[in-house]
């Protein structure tokens, strides 16, 4: 199992505590710093800096938006009596029956209590509402960061397993462009001899300034340092796929230096085969390139 992360991810968690109930919701995707966004009820404003320190923490890199919505039950105790409501709705109901013909003592108790006005939840303590709150949209953030990173894990196995293969089929290039370039050296120096020898004639080919000037090729068209140096590495991109840790920027940096070797080889790739191989180490390049703008 990779420990390699994607940048991008959901997770959804609910908790409760008292009376209040808290539904979290977590999505990131790629950003080159951890930022985050938070979407919470006014309660929650005193711990908005809580809640963006413990996404930090768990995503190290990415664009996170937080959404927390919170449902809080009226208290079983009792109501409250609003004193203005229930004094208008008398008044209006006692200058009706007169203006009915009625007398005002007709109007009941049980008259003024149909107006939902008159009675609502009697106020919470706003320190307990609070901390309910908080406690409550805590554990179901907790819940949602570790849905989220078992998502960001998931699609980090997948990225593992299509990294590796770009660097398998850079490393196969690579060994076709080692193989071919010796082949290649000669070849110039067969042609170059063929040339010459038409030209002067064999009586008057300097066979030590041929040597010298195949050497001069030699060293011109080989890339023997570039192939080591790409070779270490993909060795080091390999190990920095399995490293418990994040690597995306570690990642970046390794790939640029293979495409500066693949670069230089391109330069020098004077020969149908070279070439070939060369545009191939650039296309799993960009293929690994892509791939790891998603890694955390």
């Amino acid at each position: 199992m990779s420990t390699l992360r994607s940048m991008t991810g959901f997770g959804r968690g609910t908790a409760q505590s008292g009376a209040t109930t808290a539904t979290v919701e977590v999505r990131t995707v790629n950003g080159r710093f951890a930022e985050v966004n938070v979407r919470a009820p006014r309660v929650l404003n005193p711990h908005e800096a809580d809640v963006t320190a413990l996404v930090k923490d768990a995503i190290a890199r990415g664009n996170a938006t937080v959404s927390i919505s919170l449902d809080r039950d009226a208290p079983e105790s009792g109501l409250a009596v609003n004193v203005r409501a229930a004094e208008r709705v008398g008044q209006a109901l006692r200058e009706a029956a007169q203006a009915a013909g009625l007398g005002a003592e007709t109007v009941t108790l049980a008259d003024v209590l149909r107006f939902p006005e008159v009675l609502r939840p009697a106020p919470a303590d706003a320190e307990v509402e609070e901390a309910e709150a908080w406690d409550a949209a805590r554990a179901a953030l907790t819940e949602a960061i570790g849905h989220l990173d078992a998502m960001r894990l998931a699609e980090g196995d997948a990225l593992h397993s299509a990294l590796s293969q770009h660097a398998d089929d850079l490393e196969r290039h690579t060994a076709e462009v080692e193989a071919r370039a010796p082949q290649r050296v000669e070849e110039h120096r067969q042609r170059l001899a063929l040339k010459l020898e038409d030209l002067l004639g064999d009586d008057r080919l300097d066979r030590a300034r041929l040597e010298t000037e195949i050497a001069l090729l030699a060293d011109k068209l080989d890339v023997t340092e570039e192939t080591v140096r790409l070779r270490s590495h993909v060795a080091q991109f390999r190990e920095a796929l399995g490293a418990n840790e994040p690597v995306g920027r570690r990642l970046n940096f390794i790939s640029q230096e293979m495409n500066r070797e693949a670069n230089t080889i391109a330069s020098k790739a004077n020969d149908p085969a070279l070439a070939e191989h060369a545009v191939g180490m650039k296309e799993a390049l960009e293929k690994i390139r892509e791939q790891i703008a998603n890694v955390v």
